[in-house]
């Protein structure tokens, strides 16, 4: 009977040797070629803080009161610690950080905010989250990852917050409430990376592929690191004008260092309120397939940013949560 058992089973594997090759080979290459997982099990020696990009960008900040943008040397050479004036941001050359270190050119005076058009202001503080429901076409829900990237035809009402930095128009409103309410308890925050097009995005995601490829990497390593730092261009929520990256004028480094701020904890603890919420949180990294950003803030409206926050919730969660059928 064992013999008999065995026999039938080789029989059934080589009669339907073909199929299960197919079978096979598929699901190597799935496993060998997906970037859309974290991989944390991969160690390839690699930094996402490194100097690998030789190019010099000059990059400007949005801030309260900043006056003036100054030149600076690598971001190697700013890592030290350098001493800031309070009144201005430093801005940063491109070393290859991240995404979010691509800094959108742009700047404005402090005396700038009160003449934006707030006829967009709807945003209020939640009562009862509880009772709230959500509509999946709602646009401040929006979701746009790996899995998701922006559907075609995407369009949104354009909206300036200076001559050179803009986002979804709809968002103005609560983002300078933000700002101007964080400046009256003594926080000075900075806003860079609003809206980038696609054009801008893949060449970003190009030149960081470079990077890691010039530093030895085969292109499939290169690639998986580089989706965790830079989104998939067609998948990022700059492109949508609704993220923004934040800092302060005494920390301007867009690390993980930010959320251990007075500034990153404000932000982390009151950017609900205004509908924002910090996008990819720390532990998520195997949701969200980003590395934890605290200076990554996107915009979802105060009812849903509400729940976020009080549930830790990433918006993948309270997709399934509340918006999956």
């Amino acid at each position: 009977m064992v013999v008999l058992l065995f026999y039938n089973i080789g029989l059934h594997f080589c009669h339907n040797v073909k199929r299960y090759t197919c079978l096979a080979s598929i699901l190597f290459f799935f496993i060998a070629s997906s970037s859309f997982t974290y991989p944390d099990a991969i160690s390839l020696n690699v930094s996402f803080i490194s100097d690998f990009d030789k190019e010099a960008e000059q990059k400007e900040y949005y801030t309260l009161d900043s006056l003036e943008a100054v030149s600076s040397e690598s971001e190697a050479e700013l890592a030290s610690n350098t001493p800031v004036d309070k009144d201005k941001i430093i801005e940063e050359e491109d070393n290859g950080l991240s995404e979010d270190q691509e800094l959108a050119q742009g700047f404005v005076l402090a005396n700038q905010i009160d003449d934006l058009d707030d006829s967009e202001d709807d945003f209020k503080e939640t009562e009862d989250s509880s009772e709230v429901s959500f509509d999946k076409t709602d646009w401040k829900l929006i979701l746009v990852n790996k899995q998701h990237p922006i559907p075609e035809g995407y369009e949104f009402p354009f909206g300036d917050i200076n001559e050179s930095m803009h986002c979804d128009k709809r968002v103005i409103s609560p983002l300078m409430a933000m700002i101007k309410d964080a400046a009256n308890t003594g926080i000075n925050l900075a806003i860079c990376s609003p809206f980038r097009d696609n054009d801008r995005q893949e060449g970003l995601f190009s030149r960081k592929i470079n990077n890691y490829l010039e530093a030895g990497l085969s292109y499939k390593d290169a690639y998986n690191v580089t989706s965790q730092a830079v989104t998939v261009p067609g998948a990022s929520e700059h492109q949508i004008g609704l993220a923004f990256d934040i800092v302060c004028g005494t920390y301007y480094s867009l690390d993980e260092g930010f959320g251990d701020t007075a500034a990153g904890k404000w932000l982390a603890d009151n950017s609900y309120k205004y509908g924002f919420i910090v996008r990819y949180l720390k532990g998520k990294e195997n949701i969200t397939g980003i590395e934890y950003e605290p200076w990554h803030f996107r915009y979802v409206g105060v009812d849903a940013a509400t729940i976020m926050h009080e549930q830790d919730l990433c918006l993948e969660e309270f997709w399934d949560m509340y918006l999956y059928d």
